[in-house]
């Protein structure tokens, strides 16, 4: 047994020996050929832990990325699994539109103030519209082109009833990748933009009911009405500045 009184020289790092590292070492003491020195003290402080170098995207200035694009396909991978998801917790057609439109009422409250903070920062005199056909030709134009890529195609008025316009698009991009089965071919999955159209409204002073409806025609089987129905104060108003 007296042969194991010292540690085994493997584990001489963790001996408790009263030789220093570099006898260990030395050819004349040391007992075996894989001695090691003693481990060096490691010494940690506790702290906060340096934020990563990746880019955050709160950080982005607003105003340089107005004209940033979002892949096309992205966008109809995300609405699609969108619609999917909304579609298996509704009870039946006029409930997805519904939640659609809320989805993109939210979306319009965004894009509104960040059309207006970029108006302010490039103008030192920004100017808010008071009249509803001029903000509704920044709609058709500026939003559209905001959240789609291009103004939207023509602007009508109702025939029948004062207190109604349309804005009517062509090609939605909204449903350009959106399969509808036959028993839901009511659904028009274009409540999401009258959502944006509602909330954009609103926020300018123009309160109003915005529906959206299929209204396809032989050149453009997608096209879609988005119907604004103004509420009785914007019309009396309007009839104040006449």
């Amino acid at each position: 047994m007296s042969a194991y009184a010292q540690p085994h020289p493997r584990f001489s790092v963790l001996s408790s020996s009263s030789l220093s590292s570099a006898e260990l070492l030395s050819p004349t003491n040391s007992s075996g050929r894989f001695s090691l020195p003693s481990a060096p003290s490691v010494t940690t402080t506790t702290g906060t832990p340096k934020p990563l170098s990746r880019p955050n995207i709160y950080d982005r200035p607003l105003n340089k990325t107005r004209t940033a694009e979002v892949s096309a396909a992205s966008f109809a991978f995300l609405f699609s699994e969108v619609v999917q998801y909304m579609q298996k917790r509704v009870s039946g057609i006029n409930d997805l539109e519904r939640r659609l439109n809320t989805l993109g009422y939210r979306l319009g409250t965004r894009v509104l103030e960040l059309m207006i903070w970029r108006s302010e920062f490039a103008s030192k005199t920004p100017k808010r519209e008071i009249r509803f056909l001029p903000a509704l030709m920044s709609i058709h134009t500026n939003v559209w082109r905001a959240v789609f890529g291009k103004p939207a195609d023509a602007i009508e008025k109702s025939v029948e009833n004062e207190d109604e316009y349309m804005i009517i698009d062509n090609d939605p991009v909204v449903t350009r990748n959106i399969s509808i089965p036959r028993d839901m071919s009511q659904l028009s999955c274009s409540s999401f933009t009258a959502g944006i159209v509602e909330a954009v409204l609103d926020g300018l002073g123009f309160p109003a009911r915005v529906t959206a409806h299929n209204t396809p025609n032989e050149t453009f089987p997608q096209r879609t009405t988005i119907l604004i129905k103004l509420e009785k104060s914007v019309l009396e108003r309007e009839e104040l500045f006449k």
